[in-house]
């Protein structure tokens, strides 16, 4: 049952990295860096789609699966979502990293190239990402499929489009600080890689322990969270007077928030319709079985 989960955790996560290995492609197609405003706006898009991600696909089904198993919603949901964050801001304290356009590296002091933590930054970024496609995916193995998968590749589309400029916005400045066009898209694709590594490890943890995916599923939510506020939208947000940050992460909320009404809660709520029907068809037919038995 665990080959399954992986086996559909890979594929989920094997193509949000692709997208991103997509975006870091267009370095051979633009000569130009990026623009401040631009790189703001997906930025903020991918700050709002990781936002609706954390509460629709990530702590609403952890409270959900958490309540049919006999857990308590809060404590699985909260706890879950405060190591998230917890478990974020060490990694941030701890590897030495570099945001695109500044001088002050952060974390532990390393002699690392500049690239190098670049790279590091991104894929910081990238890995409640991966958690939190992982563990859809592997939901919807365990559930067969039927209810949970529409969901998970909603959600899988929603990083995906936020994955694309992500890559992009590793390659083009790098490219226009007199990178290779081969180099910045080797480092902007190797950012993405994070995704399928730490998405695998989370299936492979909550997997070995009964009961924990609610756990889990919240916990990449907080990871996620803890990103948008501490990174994402301070960075957004750049320069005077401006509301394209803002603007874009509503727009991102907005379209997350639609692929996950769209695709996941309406197939859910068939599949529920349906095996209420096969249940209530099932017992019916026991109870006129056993009559005619009895008689």
């Amino acid at each position: 049952m665990l080959s399954r989960e992986l086996y559909f955790a890979m594929l989920g996560t094997g193509a949000t990295c692709l997208a991103t290995v997509l975006g870091a492609g267009t370095v051979f197609l633009f000569k130009k860096d990026m623009s401040a405003g631009l790189q703001r706006a997906f930025l903020g898009f991918a700050a709002g789609v990781m936002i609706a991600a954390s509460v629709w696909s990530l702590l609403i089904p952890a409270m959900e699966m958490a309540e049919e198993q006999g857990q308590s919603a809060l404590l699985a949901a909260g706890g879950g979502f405060v190591l998230g964050g917890v478990f974020l801001m060490l990694l941030d304290r701890l590897l030495p990293h570099l945001h695109i356009g500044s001088d002050e590296p952060e974390g532990l002091p390393a002699h690392l190239k500049r690239t190098t933590m670049v790279v590091l930054a991104v894929t910081l970024h990238n890995i409640p990402e991966g958690m939190a496609v992982g563990l859809a995916f592997a939901v919807a193995a365990r559930d067969g499929g039927a209810a949970a998968l529409p969901g998970a590749v909603a959600l899988a589309i929603g990083m995906g489009l936020q994955n694309f400029p992500e890559g992009a916005a590793i390659s083009l400045p790098l490219r226009g600080q007199g990178v290779s066009r081969g180099k910045a898209f080797v480092c902007g694709a190797l950012s993405g890689v994070v995704e399928p590594v730490f998405g695998l490890l989370t299936v492979l943890a909550a997997g070995s322990v009964a009961g924990m995916m609610p756990w889990v599923l919240a916990f990449a939510a907080g990871a996620m969270i803890y990103v948008v506020v501490e990174e994402l939208i301070p960075e957004a947000h750049l320069g005077e007077h401006s509301h394209v940050g803002t603007g874009s992460v509503m727009l991102g909320f907005l379209v997350m928030m639609l692929l996950d009404v769209a695709l996941g809660r309406p197939f859910c709520e068939k599949a529920r319709r349906l095996l209420f029907r096969q249940a209530a068809r099932l017992a019916l037919f026991k109870t006129l079985f056993s009559r005619r038995c009895g008689s």
